[in-house]
Order: C-alpha cells, then structure tokens, then sequence
C-alpha cells in the first residue's frame, strides 16, 4: 500500500491528511480514488474510509477550477448529511471552503451526503446468534450487556431495535438496571439526537440503543460491539447495523437475538453476505436467574412510557412526514379508512363464501347418509 500522493492526490492535500493524522490510505481509498479523480464512480462494501475516498478527489478538483465546479452530494439520513460535510469543512480548511446544508422536504432523501452500497461484511466481523424465545429476549440483552461490561468496561455497544418505541422503553429498562444509556431514534428532536450521538462519541455513555436511523453512515470507530434486538427483515439493514462496528481494520462483534418466527430472515441474511452465523454461548441458567426481575422492570417502563404523551407525540411526527411527502394528512387518513373498509368487506364476503361451502358438505352428507339408511331399509325388507 503506497501513499496519497501515489493515487495522484495534490500535495496540499496530502498535507492536510497528515495534519489529521491520516498518513495511509485504507483500501476502499487506495482502489476508488485514482478512478474518482478521472470522473468516474464505485461503491464498496468495506467500512473502511469510504467518505474521505469521494471527499477528497471532489476538493482536489474544485481546487483546480473553483468557479466552474460545485458538488452535491445525496444522503438517506441528517445525521449522515452533518456528519460528512464536516469531513469536507476540515479536509477543505486550506481552501476557505463553504458547504451549505440542506434537510428535510424532500420525502425520504436529505442533501449533502452520499449513498452507500453495501452488499457484505467484513472479515474482521464475528458475526453470532442467539436462538431465543420471543418471551426471554430482553432478559439474554441484559444478560449480554452485563458480560460485555463486567469483562470489558472501556467497550461502546451499540443495540439496534426496530421501532421507536422500542428504542424508549429499553433505554428506560437498561438505565433502571444502572446501564450508561442513551438512545436515538427518528422521534427525538434533531438537536437532541447530535446531542446524544456526540455523548455516545465521547463514551460519556457506553451503550447506545437506536433504531435504524443510526445504522447507516455513522462513523464511530471504536464500536466494539452490536447487538440486534430483533432480526432485521432485510438483509441490506442487517448489513448497514453491523457495519457500525469493525471499522478501518478493527475487530468487532455482532450478535442478533433470533427469534422462532425470524429463521427464515437469517437465512436470507447469510445468503446474502455469504456467510454462516455462528451461535454465541450463552449460559442459560445465568438468563433465566434474572428473567422476572427483566420482565417486571420492562413492564413498569412500558406503563411509565403509557403515561407521557409518546404515542401522540408519534402521530404528529407521521402527521409531518405527509405534509413534507406533498400529501394531505386528511385525506390519507380517509384513504386509509376506505381501505381497511374495502379489506373487511372481502374478509366478511370469504367467511359468507367458506360457511356456504361448509354447509354444501353437511348437506351432502346428510343426503349420503339417508340413501344408504333408505338402500339398507330396502334391502331389509327384501331379505
């Protein structure tokens, strides 16, 4: 692996990189670069620099015609968006760059960021499972994270759950039983989620649990671990999740709590990544030593939870997210309305359908059964 400046990087901007701490480029850079710089594009699956490898070769060609060129960039999340434009405020200082940034109105995409496309994992992944009982989930996350920080109290754990609501109770749970926790889902406010995301980076919490809004582009190097409360129903989400940890070489491990009803997602998971998930050993007895006291402790943060305004708070949020997708709040609800109507009407004309069916097969029987009554009577009265 040779240097910057053999990718055709300008001195200015191998200067900078050293400034920064970056002397090598990562492979994802040594191999995207050279062909960014002569206009064209790539995608990798490696979390390994994949921001600096576009970053750069885009400030080295503003650099040679500044009035002639700009550069847009398209993210799927804000955090994404605020995350790489700092790369290009601090890689593009000795420029006087200026970015602007741009969120929201435009449905599900953001502005100044870029798309990643990822297809597998890393090497330096252990990636496991967990068979669980939907019933004992939350006691074996408990259980892990006690593990995880009695044997390793400078490790960050990030724990992917598939609704915000989720996100909330377990962050309550977590921190009743005296866990450093913090949470970021889509619910919370944006300057509450930087917040938050800047606590987690700076390990003034370890455990961060978080809905996929977090799972995709957020570059925290020293993750160690990832754990997925549930198991993510496409294969493309499980990858951005576990992408979080194992980054620029590091090690890294992922465990996903497997359900009975979620095997067929994790076989669609390995067929895509190419890779078989081992089982992490898990002593049960330990699990279910604290399986009611994890039950009762969810079940109290779930009524505390009940109490707040969370769920209205959730509808206004969907509410917001209509009205930036061009659509009428009212309207939708009404559509929503007509459909759940249409739904129940073809489910009550299906049952009026069975029950006549099923009354045309006692018919018959009871027709079957008086000819053979009738043809047994007549034979009697023959013999």
């Amino acid at each position: 692996m040779g240097d910057f400046s053999s990718l055709g990087l300008s001195d200015w901007l191998v200067k900078q990189c050293k400034q920064l701490g970056i002397n090598k480029p990562t492979p994802v850079q040594e191999n995207c670069m050279p062909a960014i710089l002569q206009g064209k594009t790539g995608g990798s699956g490696l979390p390994l620099g994949k921001t600096a490898a576009f970053v750069l070769p885009v400030l080295q060609k503003l650099s040679e015609d500044p009035y002639g060129i700009f550069c847009l960039v398209l993210t799927p999340t804000r955090s994404l968006a605020y995350q790489i434009a700092e790369q290009f405020r601090v890689l593009g200082k000795p420029l006087g760059l200026k970015e602007c940034i741009i969120v929201g109105g435009m449905g599900n995409y953001y502005l100044i960021s870029g798309f990643l496309f990822l297809t597998r994992t890393v090497e330096e992944l252990d990636q496991r499972y967990i068979l669980t009982p939907e019933k004992v989930k939350d006691a074996y996350l408990v259980h892990l994270i006690q593990t995880f920080t009695d044997e390793h109290d400078d490790w960050s754990i990030i724990i992917f759950t598939n609704t915000c609501k989720s996100c909330q109770i377990l962050t309550m749970m977590l921190r009743e039983f005296n866990f450093p926790t913090i949470s970021l889902h889509s619910m919370m406010k944006q300057k509450q989620r930087f917040a938050n995301l800047a606590k987690f980076k700076a390990s003034v919490y370890k455990i961060l649990i978080a809905t996929d809004v977090a799972a995709r582009g957020l570059d925290i190097p020293t993750v160690q671990v990832v754990i997925n409360h549930n198991t993510p129903g496409l294969p493309k989400i499980y990858i951005h999740r576990v992408g979080r940890t194992a980054r620029a070489g590091r090690n890294g491990v992922s465990i996903t709590l497997v359900t009975q009803y979620d095997i067929h997602l994790i076989h669609a998971i390995e067929e895509q990544i190419q890779t078989k998930l081992k089982e992490y050993p898990v002593e049960e007895k330990e699990v279910l030593k604290i399986l009611t006291q994890v039950n009762v402790t969810r079940r109290e943060c779930e009524i505390k939870l009940e109490s707040t305004d969370f769920d209205e708070k959730k509808e206004i949020n969907k509410r917001k997210q209509l009205i930036l997708e061009g659509k009428d709040p009212e309207l939708e609800a009404k559509r929503k309305a007509e459909l759940e109507k249409i739904r129940s009407q073809k489910k009550k004309f299906k049952q009026k359908i069975q029950e006549s069916i099923q009354k045309q097969k006692q018919l018959k029987k009871k027709l079957m059964k008086r000819r053979q009554m009738k043809k047994k009577e007549a034979a009697q009265a023959t013999a």
